[in-house]
């Protein structure tokens, strides 16, 4: 993978939430020296790459979200030092790192908006979004924050309104300013000279705004849906065509992806939108002058996705983004976790976990995902999230996906950290799922990780190849992805009961994560066993044979 000028195709990328993954020096943080010890763990999975989120300077209102300084390290995760030292031991391991830049908006201590505020007449009084109120005082427009509330926030400084489509603390910036563009442009390349591979990219698709304010229209209740925002926010109430997903934004798109080329970086976007998400992952990955992967949230859906629902996704992908390279997520650290969230049993688990690994696209895994781990019950008085506390009881934020990682046994902390009181507790339901048990459990979730990334590692058809004859019988979804001349049959039956599959003719052999070395030919099965998977390769030496 090092020497492969496209890495990135068919990566499994393993995200890092730095402040619940490993503290180094006992403050109850995560930090980037704990990170970069624990680098050896991550590699043992076969991961190519990962992602570390926000450690930039910060006053920590949305955890990092929110930048006050792009190109230096909070001093709760470290120092830059460190961050080099990650950088460092990664690549002596053969990982890639991207990191997480949020580019759509900035901290409110953010010097840049310091200056802008001021008055109308400063350096970088374009640098956001200001508007003056409507001859009645209020906002310029319709446009509602994701966080709640409307996205316009009043400054006597300037009397005038700030756009923030997220917290009050997190000014939008304006993309219609050049100086911001190659302001950005130029965080970009501090990273990318210090060694980074690539970028996970924050909100891709709220870079630019409507530069005239036009109000966003209704959206009919039935095609609202809470993938994006709990159902409880009004978010869900509005069609976003002038907040976000303006055509504008390619234009920066494609300068980033200038700036990257020269380095062999990529990045992956988060596309957030609820109706479009998948038709503008598409736009931002065709051709090879956009980013070379996005994703959206179809799998990071609240209820489980059946065959037929998964099947729906892909057909649609191959009809929206045909030139373009999705990056799949079961799990992030912005959505309960995927156990729970889906309800999933063991079994359950390993087959999602298996087709994870064969989708066509790059893949993210979340920490802990490879352990099984479920959502943590955070009460409301250790809640941390500004989000939850926003919307509880209904919606309990996103601190139940962010709880600290469990490695061991040891002490009520589980080896994250010596702390008496880590900045969210530790789930005492994750503790029998440490990665010490788990590492001595032959039949553990952690070990059927392993061997389904291994499997994609393995045959570049599941990595980087094609995929057809998508196909849904029942509770059964199979496909067949295809590299050069080897074909592998793909089945997974997301039932509870068994159910009936229809293998392609020819001949195959057995290939699971369970048994990668299973037997030649002569392997015709008819059904699967309830929350079974079946995967057959066919190889240029068995069709010689027949």
């Amino acid at each position: 993978m090092t020497d492969d000028p496209e890495w990135w195709r068919g990566a499994v990328i393993y995200q890092i939430y730095p402040r619940s993954f490993q503290d180094s020096n006992g403050d109850g943080i995560g930090d980037l020296a704990g990170i970069a010890a624990r680098l050896p763990y991550i590699s043992s999975l076969g991961i190519d790459a990962i992602w570390i989120s926000p450690f930039f300077t910060s006053p920590m209102k949305d955890f990092g979200y929110d930048v006050a300084d792009y190109c230096d390290v909070d001093p709760m995760f470290g120092t830059l030092g460190d961050f080099d030292q990650v950088i460092e031991t990664a690549h002596e391991l053969g990982l890639k790192v991207m990191i997480d830049l949020v580019m759509s908006h900035t901290s409110d201590q953010h010097p840049w908006f310091s200056n802008s505020r001021k008055s109308r007449d400063e350096e970088r009084s374009n640098w956001y979004v200001w508007a003056d109120p409507k001859p009645d005082g209020t906002p310029p427009n319709n446009w509602l924050s994701i966080f709640g509330g409307s996205a316009w926030q009043w400054d006597a400084r300037r009397e005038q309104y700030y756009l923030h489509n997220f917290l009050t603390s997190q000014p939008d910036l304006n993309f219609h300013e050049p100086a911001v563009q190659e302001a950005l442009l130029d965080v970009a390349r501090f990273w990318l000279e210090r060694g980074v591979d690539g970028f996970r990219l924050d909100t891709i698709n709220f870079y630019t705004h409507d530069a005239q304010l036009r109000d966003n229209p209704a959206l009919a209740p039935e095609k609202r849906n809470a993938t994006i925002a709990p159902s409880v926010n009004p978010y869900n109430h509005q069609e976003h065509l002038y907040s976000k997903n303006r055509p504008e934004n390619l234009a920066f798109l494609r300068k980033l992806r200038a700036v990257m080329e020269p380095y062999g970086a990529a990045a992956v976007g988060e596309v957030g939108d609820a109706q479009r998400g998948l038709e503008i992952m598409g736009q931002y990955t065709a051709g090879t002058d956009l980013m070379q992967m996005c994703y959206a949230f179809e799998f990071l859906c609240a209820v489980q996705p059946t065959a037929t629902r998964i099947a729906e996704v892909l057909q649609t992908v191959d009809e929206l983004a045909a030139d373009g390279w999705a990056c799949w997520a079961f799990s992030n650290h912005d959505v309960m976790r995927h156990a729970s969230r889906w309800n999933l049993s063991d079994a359950a688990q390993r087959v999602f976990a298996t087709l994870l690994m064969c989708l066509r696209g790059s893949v993210c895994i979340y920490q802990g995902e490879e352990l099984g781990l479920p959502e943590a019950d955070v009460p409301f008085s250790a809640l941390q999230d500004p989000y939850g506390i926003e919307f509880w009881p209904e919606f309990k934020g996103r601190d139940g996906c962010r709880t600290p990682m469990v490695w061991d046994q040891s002490g009520e902390n589980a080896g994250f950290s010596t702390s008496n009181t880590p900045w969210l507790p530790v789930s005492k339901e994750h503790l029998k799922s440490s990665v010490a048990a788990q590492e001595d459990a032959p039949d553990a979730v952690l070990h059927h990780y392993r061997r389904a990334i291994a499997l994609r590692s393995e045959h570049p058809a599941l990595a980087k190849g094609k995929h057809a004859d998508i196909q849904v019988n029942g509770t059964v979804l199979s496909f067949i992805r295809t590299y050069e001349d080897v074909a592998i049959f793909c089945a997974f039956n997301l039932g509870e009961e068994p159910a009936e599959v229809n293998q392609p003719a020819g001949t195959w052999r057995k290939l699971s994560p369970d048994q990668p070395l299973g037997p030649i030919a002569g392997a015709e099965i008819s059904r699967l066993e309830a929350w079974q998977s079946c995967l057959l390769i066919r190889e240029p030496q068995l069709t010689k044979g027949t």
